[in-house]
């Protein structure tokens, strides 16, 4: 079932893909004159996704609106909704700062999403509206219609997780790695000054960056989407990744500015007596 599901997903590229590609345009356009609100909902203060966060709310307010539904609370149950269309407003725009940096396969996942999520948006606000009104026949169609939107949510819930799971999308490159205490013989001797290299501690690729006498380095692969920060730029003491623009301070690998939300892996180098360059990993940051 779950093959069919994701082939069914996969065929909605026709339409997705070139409304995918629009969206994130005008979107881009918009974040880049905002980027301290967009690293806000991307989550960088809070070292986490916004949108998982936030998207519980609509599931569980719908839940309890639909159960009370058939309670017949009916205040109750459009108080329910209404938190739920809220919900929903905030996990709209939280979802449109993630997808923004998506591409290809993931991004028709994240449009397909995006589409049944406000088709389920619309049939909850139809629904509010009518219970908003004080004609008694037209509250089983404002119930039919809150079933709709919660049926919805469900199914954009399902790919919006194969977007998470199975794409990788927002999940830290580094998640799996083990800290990597002993110190590892690199395979590069001379790092030129102010000239970002890639080297490869046993078979981790990391960046380089020598300022004077000191060296620091980072994990090569950006934690963000596997970008390679060694092809990246330096800004304002943070190596900026060239695919998403994340910045991480190369003093410590801290992520300054998204849309990468996790801290970067540091590594502490020295030069061993045989004259060869060593690194090791540094201890993980502790907010």
């Amino acid at each position: 079932m779950h093959r069919r599901i994701g082939q069914l997903i996969d065929e909605q590229a026709r339409w997705a893909r070139p409304l995918g590609e629009w969206n994130q345009r005008w979107l881009a356009q918009v974040f880049d004159r905002t980027r301290p609100l967009k690293d806000v909902l991307n989550g960088v203060w809070l070292g986490h996704p916004v949108h998982p966060a936030v998207t519980d709310v609509p599931v569980g307010a719908l839940t309890a609106g639909v159960v009370l539904d058939m309670a017949g609370h009916e205040r109750a149950a459009d108080l329910a909704l209404a938190t739920a269309v809220a919900g929903m407003a905030a996990s709209a725009v939280t979802g449109a700062a993630d997808a923004v940096d998506t591409y290809g396969g993931p991004q028709v996942q994240a449009t397909v999403h995006a589409s049944i999520m406000g088709a389920s948006l619309a049939a909850c606000l139809a629904s509010l509206g009518l219970r908003a009104t004080s004609i008694r026949a037209l509250r089983p169609v404002a119930v039919a219609l809150s079933l709709a939107g919660y049926a919805g949510v469900a199914a954009g819930a399902y790919v919006g997780g194969e977007l998470t799971y199975g794409s990788g999308n927002m999940v830290d490159r580094h998640a799996w790695d083990s800290r990597r205490a002993k110190w590892r013989t690199l395979d590069v001797n001379e790092v030129p000054d102010r000239t970002l290299v890639r080297a490869n501690a046993g078979k981790t690729a990391l960046v380089l960056w020598r300022d004077g006498d000191e060296i620091v380095a980072l994990d090569a692969t950006c934690a963000h989407a596997g970008g390679p920060l060694d092809e990246g730029t330096i800004e304002d003491g943070c190596v900026q990744c060239p695919w998403h623009g994340s910045r991480f301070a190369l003093s410590d690998g801290r992520v300054v500015r998204g849309p990468s939300v996790y801290d970067q892996p540091a590594w502490e180098i020295r030069r061993a007596d045989d004259g060869h360059l060593e690194a090791r990993q540094k201890p993980a940051l502790i907010a």
